[in-house]
């Protein structure tokens, strides 16, 4: 559905620096390349493996090792997820169009992703505040030559409020329509935090969001809250078609059982990813992903056809499988802290439940 004018209802639509930043990138693509063919082997071997053996929570942590190699981007994410890790707090960059339709705009700690289309602008997320709101996003999207009035959706992946504290704001100045999926309106009704939103348009689980020529696929992945959502969207960069995904949710939360709906969903969507032909990783947490380095090679080289951000279909099935083992490693760490079969892993466990913190 393109643009509705009068929809009340809670169900949402279906509706150079240059020359060395492109040595170290065209670096980083072959070493990437290379990790795919060695990884998706040694994924292989090591699912046969297990299927056998007993595995510990350091064989998966040293599966995910392997198969991230030397990619910074793999690398970042075996970090995110490690459990322990503390988030850095690095500095707002610049908005900057990662691609022709997509822009990314961040405080830094976290992004919010536009998609531009020729109707208006799908928004994912909506930063920390309404000062982030106003200062970030409006001012940012118009530097890219972007209308901020015409947003028209806010997919907030999660009830977080990093995530949904800007998008009141966004509703009140613009009329734009904030969507979230049901369990997570259901806990900001429960918990009522700063900023949250009024309760909009519900996600349902795989629902088309069509906005101009573009048509965004919002998939549930509980696990991070019990209402993440991940979408799956086209992308367009110098005449070439791509297909993104942007997982909704990065930190593990605390309880075991929680885990395993997140690894649940990990598995679900990374079959769908590969249904799409999803070749490009996004997150709207750029520390955890390398994001803000491959933002910062793209500044570098703006002409270059060249973009850290396509994986290539094997990079992103690569990303979700050193993901899936670090998911893995963080349950049979909680079991083995459970049944007091290291004394290592449960004080790890014990001290440090929160993770990443995204």
């Amino acid at each position: 559905m393109n643009d509705p004018k009068a929809d009340t209802t809670r169900q949402a639509p279906s509706g150079d620096h240059g020359q060395s930043a492109l040595t170290r990138r065209r670096f980083w693509q072959l070493g990437a390349a290379a990790a795919v063919t060695a990884g998706a082997a040694s994924l292989l071997q090591g699912r046969a493996a297990d299927a056998t053996t007993a595995t510990t929570a350091q064989d998966y942590f040293d599966k995910a090792a392997e198969l991230a190699g030397d990619d910074p981007v793999l690398k970042s994410i075996v970090n995110a997820l490690t459990a322990g890790f503390t988030p850095p707090r690095p500095p707002a960059p610049a908005p900057l169009k990662i691609f022709d339709n997509i822009a990314v705009l961040s405080a830094g700690f976290v992004n919010a992703t536009a998609i531009l289309t020729p109707r208006g602008i799908i928004l994912i997320d909506a930063l920390n505040t309404p000062e982030e709101a106003e200062q970030i996003l409006v001012p940012g999207l118009r530097e890219l030559g972007a209308d901020p009035s015409t947003i028209k959706y806010v997919v907030v992946t999660h009830a977080h409020g990093d995530h949904f504290g800007g998008a009141q704001y966004l509703a009140d100045q613009y009329g734009t329509r904030v969507m979230m999926a049901p369990a997570d309106w259901d806990l900001l009704a429960a918990t009522s935090p700063a900023n949250a939103p009024t309760r909009d348009l519900d996600i349902t689980d795989g629902q088309k969001l069509t906005l101009g020529d573009t048509t965004v696929r919002l998939h549930h992945t509980p696990g991070h809250t019990r209402g993440s959502v991940s979408p799956i969207f086209p992308v367009r960069r110098q005449g070439g078609a791509h297909t993104a995904m942007l997982w909704g949710g990065t930190n593990p939360p605390t309880r075991t059982a929680d885990k395993e709906t997140y690894l649940s969903s990990l598995q679900t969507f990374r079959i769908r990813m590969k249904r799409a032909g999803v070749d490009i990783e996004l997150s709207n947490h750029a520390f955890c992903d390398y994001g803000l380095e491959r933002m910062a090679e793209l500044r570098s080289a703006p002409g270059s056809s060249d973009n850290p951000f396509v994986l290539g279909t094997s990079g992103t099935q690569l990303f979700m499988g050193v993901m899936e083992n670090m998911l893995r490693g963080r349950i049979a760490q909680d079991q083995e802290a459970a049944s007091g079969t290291s004394a290592a892993s449960a004080a790890t466990t014990a001290a440090h439940t929160a993770g990443c913190g995204c």
